[in-house]
């Protein structure tokens, strides 16, 4: 089944000039407020509220997302931006009510629905690639479900961060989640996040360093990187342009949304291997259209090849927006498989970008500034949060 996937990280980026030093407090209604976490979302850039509820980051020049939280407190989110606003703040955290934990803890039952359902986000959330399997989070037990069934829409709220030992990347991260949700093949969420470097030996800092450079090769941020700097071809990528058409041999959403909830009251159980050439009731007929769910949408007609930076980015007051007509199939060449060797036949890496909204606003480390402007298709739908870099990742020039 092909899974559209939509994240969003819920950031500001940075644009990349001088360092600026952020100072501020932190209270809370009885006063200044030891130990609350402050970070730019994202980042390895954070630290904590001294005795005195005191605080202060290094950040560049720009516009960055503060995140202001501490357990039992709303956490606070800050548009920063270093040009306009004081580089002296001050926050104030009110206390979470306790009535939706109190419902969540009576609510959270660890039987094997609740097990199905992990296992579905973690292979949503954290994914199923290679590095996928050494990201691990260490306390699921905070994680409520809720299964809609006959909508089939998975929800997931966390009553405290996540916290993920990613041992194939090297970083301890806590995870705000704020939501998720998948809805039937899309899948989506929100949070704040604050990485941390792993101590290890000489071999794991090699190790560690390869295995980010391969995350970065190739991904999204990668990708809108060398848009920005015209230099697609020379990073590797080859860009297409296609056209997107619903495929006439998959039924309707309608179609399948009446043949859900028909099985659904009738409580009967679906046969998929059942063979069905003329329906004789409507269960099976009902059961005829579910069997075509994983047919795919959409029928893709590619109608430009190499597409030039100039019909991909557009530059207003300064700022890139990635703007282009129908669709783009991004491959990036220096990254490829065999998938058979009589005859040889190579597969490269390749995904698609469907804009939901025109213009939008890139900054220059690679990100949207409003990730729902697009989602993705393809390879980049299945890189998850396990194949992710904080923002202020670089490589290494060579």
């Amino acid at each position: 089944m092909k899974i559209r996937f939509l994240i969003l990280f819920l950031s500001i980026s940075s644009f990349c000039f001088s360092q600026i030093i952020i100072r501020g407090t932190v209270y809370d209604k009885n006063g200044v407020l030891e130990g609350a976490a402050v970070y730019s979302n994202n980042t390895m850039i954070g630290t904590t509220t001294n005795k005195k509820g005191e605080f202060s980051i290094t950040v560049k020049e720009g516009q960055h997302q503060l995140i202001v939280s501490y357990l039992g407190y709303k956490t606070l989110s800050y548009a920063l931006n270093t040009t306009t606003h004081s580089t002296s703040l001050t926050f104030t955290l009110i206390e979470e009510t306790n009535l939706l934990d109190e419902i969540i803890i009576k609510k959270i039952v660890y039987d094997n629905a609740w097990k199905s359902n992990l296992k579905r986000f973690k292979k949503e959330f954290i994914g199923s690639t290679a590095l996928a399997k050494e990201c691990k989070i260490l306390n699921p037990e905070v994680i409520f479900f809720e299964f809609d069934a006959k909508e089939n829409i998975l929800t997931a709220i966390s009553r405290k961060p996540l916290k993920i030992m990613h041992k194939g990347l090297g970083y301890f991260i806590t995870y705000d989640l704020i939501s998720f949700r998948i809805n039937n093949n899309y899948v989506s969420y929100t949070g704040y996040s604050k990485y941390k470097q792993l101590k290890g030996n000489k071999r794991q800092q090699i190790r560690w360093k390869k295995n980010r450079l391969k995350a970065y090769n190739g991904s999204t941020v990668h990708f809108f990187k060398a848009a920005i700097q015209n230099k697609i071809l020379q990073e590797g990528f080859l860009v297409n342009q296609f056209k997107r058409v619903p495929n006439p041999e998959r039924p309707s959403e309608d179609e399948i949304k009446k043949a859900r909830k028909l099985v659904w009251f009738s409580g009967t159980k679906i046969n998929f291997s059942k063979k069905i050439d003329q329906p004789k009731n409507a269960i099976d007929s009902a059961i005829a259209i579910l069997k075509k769910v994983k047919l795919p949408k959409f029928k893709n007609y590619v109608y430009k090849t190499i597409v030039p930076q100039s019909e991909i980015i557009s530059i207003k007051n300064t700022i890139p927006y990635i703007d282009f007509d129908d669709n783009l199939s991004v491959i990036y060449s220096k990254r490829k498989r065999i998938v058979s060797r009589k005859p040889i036949k190579v597969s490269y890496q390749t995904s698609s970008i469907i804009l939901v909204k025109r213009p939008s606003k890139i900054s220059e480390n690679g990100t949207l500034y409003n990730p729902l402007d697009v989602y993705y298709d393809g390879y980049w739908s299945n890189q998850k949060f396990a194949n992710s870099l904080p923002l202020d990742y670089e490589p290494e020039k060579k």
